[in-house]
């Protein structure tokens, strides 16, 4: 699939078996959620560019890489997105945060907005937006719109799961926005839940129903 990198490092690849589990408590879950981000934005960035400067180490004067220009902006969509965001904090302590509050109606399964927050500079920035989940796309696509309203001008799209349906309607949306994921399964339910999949990653990371 072009534009679809699916990260199939063993770790990764561990770790989401562990959570497909039914028996994974809400604490195994939020935490190992929270490991697989900070893989994820491994492999996300491994891109970035890089400006050699001087420095000087205990021996002697060197050159060295840094990643030049300005940092990241990490996007999640509430709220299951806020689970990747402090592993890939870990990694990244210096990037901007913006948060994208949409919920998918029952019926209609459309995202509906209640908040959107980003940093006024995202226009100079990469962003990475977050979703556990690509099933239906309609939130993804819905803050990418809002995102590329405020100014973004870069962004990419990192997820634990897709469907064969949500990919090909993301990137019909958006074909500049390239895909991480860890696995694209069988298909959608009737319900637009993501089969075999993991259920859904907000109720299991924050024990809600």
């Amino acid at each position: 699939m072009d534009n679809v990198t699916i990260v199939t490092h063993p770790l990764v690849q561990h770790k989401l078996t562990l959570m497909r589990d039914a028996e994974r408590s809400t604490k195994g879950f939020r935490q190992l959620l929270n490991e697989i981000g900070m893989l994820l934005c491994y492999e996300v960035t491994r891109d970035l560019p890089v400006e050699m400067v001087e420095i000087r180490t205990p021996l002697q004067a060197m050159m060295a890489p840094r990643i030049s220009g300005k940092k990241l902006v990490f996007a999640p969509i509430l709220r299951a997105g806020v689970g990747f965001l402090d592993g890939m904090l870990d990694l990244v302590p210096s990037a901007r945060v913006a948060h994208i509050g949409l919920y998918r109606d029952p019926e209609t399964l459309k995202a509906v907005e209640y908040y959107f927050k980003a940093p006024v500079d995202i226009d100079d920035r990469l962003t990475i937006v977050m979703d556990p989940m690509l099933a239906t796309a309609n939130s993804a696509i819905a803050a990418i719109d809002l995102l590329k309203k405020r100014g973004a001008r870069e962004v990419r799209f990192v997820c634990l799961l897709a469907a064969p349906e949500g990919v090909a309607k993301l990137r019909g949306a958006h074909p500049d926005v390239s895909i991480w994921t860890a696995a694209v399964d069988e298909r959608l339910n009737d319900h637009g839940y993501i089969v075999p999949g993991l259920g859904d990653a907000g109720d299991r990371m924050f024990g809600t129903k």
